[in-house]
């Protein structure tokens, strides 16, 4: 009878270690709030992880990203038309005719950037490969990116600009279509 005992606690310390790496795991996570401000539907994307979804005007989609996260991209899909397996295309920033995007999309995108270091981060905006929806993108701690046009000062037009930016690491972070 003593082993169902020693069973039972041992289950019950693990449980409780898990329980703290898993909450620990979490606290390091940075939140993404997405908002289309735009009078027309936009269907965001983000990897590597988040996949896609489809917003309505004034709609809000959130993802967990986590702390570590490298080369992470967000960018707003325009004319798309998916079925209910999720697949199909989009005008501007299809990304293989998937819904739920584990590959970047085509151009024209307008793209937020951005890396997850722990303590610092750093994110910025990005039309290398076009312009096709409005965006800003701002972190809790940093300074704010908008970006209305093809022309739009905040945002790399190539990849030697110098237009990265530092927030705290954990940080929470806005993305707007249309702003």
């Amino acid at each position: 009878m003593a082993s169902p005992v020693v069973a039972s606690s041992s289950t019950v310390v693990l449980v409780v270690v898990l329980g703290a790496a898993l909450a620990a795991g979490t606290a390091d996570a940075a939140i993404f709030t997405i908002t289309n401000r735009c009078s027309f539907t936009v269907w965001p994307a983000a990897t590597p992880v988040g996949g896609g979804t489809q917003l309505n005007p004034g709609q809000t989609w959130t993802i967990n990203v986590p702390a570590g996260t490298s080369s992470g991209r967000v960018w707003g899909r325009t004319g798309c038309s998916f079925n209910g397996a999720g697949r199909g295309s989009c005008q501007t920033g299809d990304c293989g005719g998937a819904l739920s995007c584990t590959l970047s999309g085509r151009p024209p995108l307008t793209l937020a950037e951005f890396t997850l270091g722990g303590s610092q981060d750093f994110y910025d905006l990005s039309v290398i490969d076009g312009f096709n929806v409005g965006m800003s993108f701002s972190c809790s701690t940093g300074a704010g990116l908008v970006c209305r046009d093809s022309s739009c000062p905040d945002a790399y037009h190539q990849p030697n600009d110098m237009k990265t930016h530092a927030c705290s690491g954990n940080s929470n972070y806005q993305v707007v279509f249309c702003p």
